[in-house]
């Protein structure tokens, strides 16, 4: 029980359509396994929905609430259900993503309005949602800010938007864990690599027009570890590490969760 007695928010709880389980949803599971009181909090309410029934029937609370991350009023309408509820907030665990399904592109095929949603959404929404919460976690003196970046910020990335909101999101984090630290506040983030989630695989297969096994396949053959990717499971593994006590020394880190994908780029 390494978060009991805490309450944790998770952004992007629920999960695109596909086979397996997404870093949002494990995450909250994974949080509520632990002891924390979970806020699930998705743009899809029916998506966030599974995930709190999913926690309930383990035994654990977790409620769900609809906020769009490019809407900064529900995300404050959000913060303010937990914050009402539990009077306190530990734990905020930002997850939402969007690449491919948001129209990202090439550098020589990007067009404003694609650029503009997955800035937005990526990007955008994190600094949203820790501009709300950091007033109720300095006021505690004690929080713990977990973002999620990507491996792509880092390594060869074709598509223009995700890489650079993934890189945004990486110089943010080290920033807020220098402007909170005096408050008690950490912040670090997680870079996941290749992840075998709804969003990574299946989101790929309908766009090329592959089948799931083939796109798993030709992302597995790229892993060094094991030659598989790794699971949602292993991302949330990583973000309750930062999110516990036991990361209470850690702040302005930038963990690869990868595979040793990342150790084959010379530094």
């Amino acid at each position: 029980m390494r978060l009991a007695g805490k309450i944790a928010i998770v952004v992007g709880a629920g999960q695109s359509p596909g086979e397996g389980m997404g870093n949002g949803r494990a995450t909250a599971l994974r949080f509520a396994e632990e002891g924390a009181k979970v806020l699930a909090v998705d743009n899809r309410l029916a998506s966030a929905e599974e995930t709190a029934a999913l926690v309930r029937k383990m035994g654990g609370e977790c409620l769900a609430y609809e906020a769009d991350v490019t809407r900064e009023a529900t995300l404050v309408k959000a913060f303010e259900a937990a914050h009402r509820r539990w009077d306190r907030i530990d734990i905020l665990h930002n997850n939402v993503g969007v690449s491919i399904a948001g129209g990202d592109a090439t550098p020589l095929e990007i067009t404003e309005e694609a650029f503009d949603r997955v800035v937005a959404i990526n990007l955008r929404g994190a600094v949203m949602a820790c501009k709300h919460v950091l007033p109720i976690m300095r006021q505690q003196r004690a929080g713990a800010i977990i973002n999620i970046s990507s491996t792509a910020a880092w390594e060869d990335y074709p598509l223009v938007t995700y890489k650079a909101t993934k890189a945004g999101m990486i110089a943010y984090t080290k920033q807020l864990a220098v402007q909170n630290a005096e408050y008690g506040v950490r912040a670090n983030v997680i870079l996941p690599g290749l992840i075998d989630t709804p969003m990574a695989v299946d989101t790929r297969a309908r766009v090329s027009g592959r089948s799931r096994a083939e796109v798993a396949a030709m992302r597995d053959a790229k892993v060094p570890l094991r030659r598989r990717m790794g699971t949602a499971r292993d991302i949330a593994n990583a973000a309750l590490f930062l999110a516990s006590d036991e990361a209470d020394f850690i702040t302005g880190v930038a963990l690869p969760v990868d595979g040793g994908a990342l150790a084959q780029i010379s530094s």
